[in-house]
This record gives structure tokens, C-alpha cells and sequence, in this order.
């Protein structure tokens, strides 16, 4: 179902979770549950998933996620201030200790001056002192679903290195 490239970053990922005690959620938009769905393909992710949630629309960000409406209105829904909104939403549900962000367009077309292939992603970790959150925004070139290859793998393999980060003391 997934390509082997994507199941390998998955499975490091799972791993890296396992040991360190983690429990992710995936908060996405552009990456339509990819994301979750590509981490429960691999063989005890049920360990270190605590699942994802899916939300295109304003109303599914804020209703369904907690986003806060200030964070839509004022920013741009393809925006690194949204991805870090969601992340920081997510962690509502209080058994996520990381949380993975996604918004974007992954279409051919841009939107609100915004280019096709601009994806925004927010990695956070509960740590004791309080909540650690990167974000990052990119932009990948290509067909559609080549967008959405390089997302989920760009977002899978930066959770070790922000957690690292985070356990370093980082916190932005």
C-alpha cells in the first residue's frame, strides 16, 4: 500500500517512539490521515500511536480540534501560526506526548498567494517544563501525490531530531 521509502522512515519513527516512551497523534489537513495511516502499517505501531485526526475545513480545525478562531482568521490556513495552533491543540487529548502537524496545499493549483506545494508542519512534545513546538514551512515540487510523498516523509523524520532538540531544552 505504501512505498517502501515511506514505510522505512515509519518504521525508524515507530522505533525511535518506543524507545523513548512516546505516544503520537497526528493532527492533518493536506496529508489526509497519510500520515497515521502510513505509522499503523508497521507492526506494533498500535504501541506508540495514540491516532490522528483529520480537519480540511476552518470548521474542522476549530470544532473538531480546538483550534482557536482568532488563529484562522488571522492567518492564512496554510500558515506555520495554524500548524503550531493545531499542534498545540491536539494536546488537549492529554495522553499525546508528540504531536505531528500538517496544512498545506497539495494541488496543482495555489490558493491566496499561496504556491502549490507549500506545506506548513508543527512537531510537539510534552516534556515536563511544558510543551516543546517546532515548526517549519516548505514547498515541494511535483505531481500531487509526489507533494504528498515528501510531506509525510519530511514530517516523519524530523520528529527524533525535534525531540532531541526539545530534550535539549529547545522550546521553539
Amino acid at each position: 500500500m505504501f512505498e517502501a521509502e515511506l514505510r522505512e522512515s515509519a518504521q525508524r519513527v515507530v522505533d525511535y517512539l518506543e524507545r523513548q516512551r512516546l505516544r503520537l497523534l497526528t493532527a492533518e489537513s493536506c496529508t489526509g490521515g497519510h500520515i497515521s495511516a502510513v505509522l499503523s502499517s508497521i507492526p506494533g505501531s498500535g504501541q506508540v500511536m495514540e491516532g490522528g485526526i483529520v480537519v480540511y475545513s476552518p470548521t474542522a480545525k476549530r470544532e473538531l480540534l480546538g483550534v482557536e478562531a482568532m488563529w484562522l482568521e488571522d492567518f492564512n490556513l496554510t500558515s506555520v501560526e495554524v500548524a503550531k495552533a493545531m499542534a498545540e491543540a491536539a494536546f488537549r487529548y492529554k495522553p499525546a506526548t508528540a504531536v505531528l502537524a500538517v496544512t498545506g496545499l497539495l494541488d496543482a493549483e495555489g490558493k491566496d498567494g499561496i504556491a502549490p506545494g507549500t506545506v506548513c508542519l508543527a512537531w510537539g512534545f510534552r516534556m515536563h517544563e511544558g510543551l516543546a513546538l517546532f515548526t517549519r514551512r516548505m514547498r515541494f515540487n511535483g505531481e500531487p501525490q509526489w507533494m504528498r510523498h515528501q510531506t509525510i516523509r519530511h514530517g516523519l523524520e524530523l520528529i527524533p531530531e525535534f525531540h532531541r532538540r526539545a530534550l535539549q531544552g529547545e522550546r521553539c
